[in-house]
């Protein structure tokens, strides 16, 4: 569960990260306040969400098992472990 926020906090940021790179690329002053314009941040914002939005539904879609399969919990046999699997 942790990775699967760790990665949806990462593609977050991954527009954030492409505006500094430009910012660092062309000198504009990346601490400047004048070079993070509200216009600026808020589409950086929407266009975050719709990566995220983007990556949820991907989750969803083609993670976990198929629509017939049958969750088999983790269990002991023979004295050894078995993880959970999908049958």
């Amino acid at each position: 569960m942790i990775r699967t926020v760790l990665t949806e906090i990462g593609i977050f940021l991954i527009p954030f990260a492409v505006y500094a790179l430009f910012l660092a690329a062309t000198r504009s002053g990346l601490f400047a306040r004048s070079s993070w314009p509200v216009t600026i941040v808020s589409r950086l914002a929407l266009v975050a969400l719709a990566l995220v939005i983007a990556g949820l539904i991907g989750l969803a879609q083609f993670s976990g098992g198929g629509p017939d399969s049958t969750y088999v919990p983790a269990h002991i046999e023979n004295g050894k472990f078995v993880p959970g699997t999908e049958r």
